[in-house]
Formats: structure tokens, sequence, C-alpha cells
């Protein structure tokens, strides 16, 4: 039982070593990619896009790419699920999405949810 804790957790380890090789311009644009949910059995992995990616008008671009690249790459991953926050879903915040963000930006708004943390 102890190989598969380890099994698992490198799966979610390359998954989060994919990010950060293939998409390095998510943070460095002030983005954040986090996963989200990782379904070992299904291969199905849910990664949420925060930061500056809430409110980039080419999020949905990068969200198609790492779909398409991270099945490819990463033979356990059958199916790829990504959002910003920004598609209405209700499981991402109080009202359906996050405000965006932008480097350098200093907000002071509470409780306010600046999206899912960077793995990296």
């Amino acid at each position: 039982m102890s190989t598969e804790t380890q099994d698992g957790d490198d799966l979610e380890d390359r998954v989060a070593n994919f990010l950060r090789r293939n998409f390095p311009q998510i943070q460095m644009h002030g983005g954040s990619a986090a996963i989200q949910d990782l379904d070992r059995e299904t291969g199905e992995v849910t990664i949420a896009l925060g930061g500056a990616c809430s409110g980039c008008g080419i999020s949905p671009m990068t969200i198609q790419a790492i779909k398409s690249r991270m099945v490819k790459e990463i033979p356990e991953i059958e199916q790829v699920n990504a959002h910003t926050g920004m598609e209405g879903e209700a499981d991402m915040g109080g009202d359906g999405g996050m405000s965006p963000s932008f480097p350098g930006e200093t907000v002071d708004d509470g409780d306010a949810d600046e999206g899912p943390e960077a793995p990296f």
C-alpha cells in the first residue's frame, strides 16, 4: 500500500512539474496554477488558474493547451479539467468568479479569494 501512495505522490509531482515546465508564463504574468483535484483511478485532474489568469483574455487558450498537452505527456492522465473561476462555477467562490489581479497591484479587500496558490 505504501507503493500506491508513493506512485500517487509521484503523479501529483509530475502534474505540478508539467505545469511549471510547460507554462512558466503563468507565473511570469502574475497568475497561478494549482492542482485542485486528482483522481488516480479515473485519470482525471482538475487544475485551477488564479491571479491574473482570472481576467486574462488568453486564459482560454492556455487552458486548451494544458488540456491537450498534459494527456499526451503524462500517460496516466485521461482527462483534464481546467478553469479560472470566471465561467461561473459555484465551487470557485461566492460570486462565481475571482477578481482579476495584476503583477505589482495590491488590493486590500478583506477576505476576498485571490484564487488557488501555485504548488510550486
